[in-house]
């Protein structure tokens, strides 16, 4: 599996564990809706600064959420 997929799968189901809908998310960030969308479908890689405003706003810390990523990643 891709790399940007298994973020995508992963920042997905985490978005909709917080019920949020991918324009507030992207509100909260400060990023654009197509961007939230681009990476749940894999078609961008998120910066760092991304991947912590992301976790920040989804109440996960950043490392646990590149752990469950490598565990769709890795199909564990």
């Amino acid at each position: 599996m891709d790399i940007n997929k298994a973020f995508g799968i992963t920042l997905k189901k985490y978005r909709e564990k917080v019920f949020l809908s991918q324009e507030k998310l992207a509100n909260d960030c400060e990023l654009h809706r197509t961007y939230i969308s681009l990476l749940e479908r894999g078609e961008r890689s998120p910066s760092l600064k991304t991947i912590f405003l992301l976790a920040e706003r989804l109440n996960i810390e950043p490392h646990l959420l590149i752990k469950e990523v490598e565990k769709v990643y890795f199909k564990k």
